[in-house]
C-alpha cells in the first residue's frame, strides 16, 4: 500500500488485534498498537477518512480459567482488565477513535446477526465430535482448559492452539495425551454435538483473496501453505458458560437466549467468532457517537471500505483464513491489508507473562519515561514483520544517539542559529507553493487530537542524556 494511493473516496478502518482481558499489557503487546496508531495517523495526514478502532477480548477460556482461580465471575474479572486497558492506551498516546469490548450489547447482537446470516446462507452445520472431558470433576475441557501434545509437530500445546510449536489452530479432539489444565487430571474424550463453519468451501475464494491481499508477506505466505495442505471446517461452538450464546434461531427456532449460557444446547460461540466481529461493532459505536455524516460504518464494512488489520504474527491464521471467510459468507467487505508484526523479545528470549519475563507497560511509565521514547523505538527498530529484541541498553542508545544526538541536535542548532542571527525565529510568510502542498496533505476529516475520546498524555518529553542514562539502567521487570 503506497501513500500515493490515498486518499480514496471510501472510508478506511484501521484495527488492532484485541488484547485478552486477562492480564497486564507489556511492550510486546504495545508494538502492535503503536504500529496501528502510527498508520492511522499517517492515513489521516494524507486526507483519508479513517476510523481507528479496537476493543477488549472478554470471552474465551483464558478469561474463564483465570477468573476461576481468583474466585470471581468472568465478567467481573474481564471488565476490570478492560478498564485498565482504557487507562493504559492513552498514556502511550494510542488514540483509538473507539475502544469497546466483546461482551457489550453491540457486539453480542451483531455477532448473533452474522452467525444467523452464515447459517441462512448454508455455511453452518452440526456434527458429532470428540471433546475433552474430566470425569473426576464432571467438567468439559474446551480450549485452554486442556493441555497436551500437538498432533502436527509434537510440541506441548493448549487445546485450541500450538502456540509454542507450529502455531497451528487446533480443533476440539485433536490434542493428544490430554490433561485438565485446572486439576491435572487425565482427560477422556466423549461425543458432543457442535456447530461447524464450512471453511473448506471457501478455499478457492481464500486463494484469490490472498492474491489481492496487501500488507506484510507473512500474512499471505503462511495461509497459502495451510490452504495447500487442505482446510478443515471450523468448530465454532464450545461447552462453556461464559461467552455469547449460539443463537437458536440460526437453526430456525426462536432466539430466546441471553448472554448467560442458555443458547442452543447450552453452547457458546468460540471466542474467535465474536472477537474479530468487535472490529465492526467498535466501528458502529464510533458512528453512533459522531453521526453517519461524519463516518458511515455501513459504507466501510458493507460497501467499499478500506479495511486494514494490524496484528501480531501469532494470529495470522485467524485473520487470513477464518475471518475473511466469515466476512465473505455473511456479505461484508474483505480486508484490503493485513500487517502482521514480529515478536518483541527480551535479551533474545520471548516475553512470558507466566514467568514474569517482560517489560510491563505500567512499570515503564513508573520509571518516568515519556511514551514517545518507546513509540519511536518500536516504530523505527527494524522491519515491521521482523522480531525486535528489547534491552534497556539498546533503548538508551537509540534515544541518546538518534533522538538526542541527531534530531535533538538538529533542532537545537537551528534554533540557536535563528536566535543569534535574527533574535529568534524570523517572521516570514509561507510561499504559495508550500502553502498549496500543505493544503493537499492536510486531513480532510476531523483532526485526531480533537476527535478521539482519549486525551494526549500530559507527561513532558524529557530526553536528556542524564535522565535517560540514569533511569534506563534499572533492571527489567522479571529479571
Amino acid at each position: 500500500m503506497s501513500h500515493d494511493e490515498f486518499p480514496t473516496d471510501a472510508p478506511a478502518v484501521v484495527t488492532c488485534g484485541l488484547p485478552y482481558a486477562n492480564g497486564d499489557l507489556h511492550v510486546g503487546h504495545l508494538r502492535t498498537y503503536v504500529g496501528g496508531d502510527v498508520y492511522a495517523r499517517a492515513l489521516e495526514t494524507l486526507g483519508q477518512e479513517t476510523a481507528f478502532v479496537c476493543g477488549s477480548d472478554m470471552h474465551g477460556t483464558p478469561v474463564a480459567v483465570n477468573a476461576d482461580k481468583e474466585g470471581v465471575s468472568p465478567e467481573e474479572f474481564a471488565l476490570e482488565w478492560h478498564e485498565t486497558y482504557e487507562e493504559t492506551f492513552p498514556q502511550f498516546d494510542i488514540a483509538f477513535d473507539n475502544y469497546g469490548h466483546t461482551h457489550d450489547e453491540t457486539n453480542t447482537e451483531l455477532t448473533k446477526s452474522i452467525v444467523r446470516d452464515l447459517a441462512a446462507n448454508g455455511h453452518i452445520y452440526e456434527k458429532e465430535i470428540m471433546v475433552a472431558y474430566d470425569p473426576i470433576e464432571d467438567q468439559h475441557l474446551p480450549d485452554r482448559y486442556v493441555e497436551g501434545t500437538c498432533p502436527y509437530c509434537g510440541a506441548e500445546a493448549r487445546g485450541d492452539e500450538c502456540d509454542d510449536g507450529c502455531q497451528r489452530h487446533l480443533e476440539p479432539g485433536e490434542i493428544e495425551d490430554p490433561v485438565s489444565s485446572i486439576t491435572g487430571n487425565p482427560a477422556e474424550y466423549h461425543e458432543r454435538t457442535h456447530k461447524f463453519f464450512e471453511v473448506s468451501e471457501f478455499e478457492e475464494y481464500l486463494t484469490e483473496f490472498l492474491d489481492r491481499l496487501e500488507g506484510t508477506s507473512n500474512a499471505q505466505n503462511q495461509p497459502r501453505e495451510w490452504i495447500e495442505s487442505g482446510l478443515q471446517d471450523w468448530c465454532i461452538t464450545r461447552d462453556l458458560d461464559w461467552g455469547i450464546d449460539y443463537p437458536e434461531d440460526a437453526d430456525g427456532a426462536d432466539d430466546t437466549d441471553g448472554a448467560d449460557g442458555n443458547g442452543a444446547d447450552d453452547l457458546v460461540l468460540y471466542v474467535w467468532v465474536d472477537a474479530p466481529i468487535e472490529y465492526i461493532s467498535s466501528t458502529k459505536q464510533y458512528t453512533e457517537r459522531v453521526g453517519s455524516d461524519t463516518y458511515d460504518w455501513e459504507q466501510a464494512w458493507q460497501d467499499d471500505g478500506e479495511i486494514v488489520h494490524v496484528i501480531g504474527r501469532d494470529i495470522i491464521q485467524h485473520h487470513s483464513i477464518f475471518w475473511p471467510a466469515m466476512l465473505d459468507g455473511a456479505g461484508y467487505v474483505e480486508p484490503r491489508a493485513i500487517m502482521a508484526s514480529g515478536f518483541v523479545t527480551l535479551g533474545g528470549k520471548g516475553f512470558s507473562t507466566s514467568r514474569d519475563r517482560a517489560v510491563w507497560a505500567d512499570e515503564y511509565l513508573e520509571e518516568g519515561f515519556h511514551p514517545d521514547l518507546l513509540r519511536y523505538y518500536l516504530a523505527t527498530n527494524g522491519g515491521f514483520q521482523q522480531d525486535v529484541d528489547f534491552s534497556w541498553d539498546k533503548f538508551r542508545d537509540r534515544v541518546n544517539t538518534e533522538l538526542v544526538g541527531t534530531l535533538g541536535n538538529f533542532v537545537y542548532r537551528s534554533l540557536l542559529f535563528a536566535a543569534r542571527n535574527y533574535g529568534g525565529a524570523p517572521d516570514a510568510t509561507v510561499s504559495e507553493e508550500v502553502d498549496d502542498r500543505i493544503a493537499r496533505l492536510s486531513p480532510t476529516s476531523r483532526p485526531r487530537s480533537t476527535s478521539t475520546r482519549f486525551e494526549r498524555p500530559a507527561t513532558p518529553l524529557s530526553i536528556s542524556h542524564s535522565s535517560v542514562t540514569s533511569t534506563s539502567s534499572a533492571t527489567s521487570p522479571g529479571s
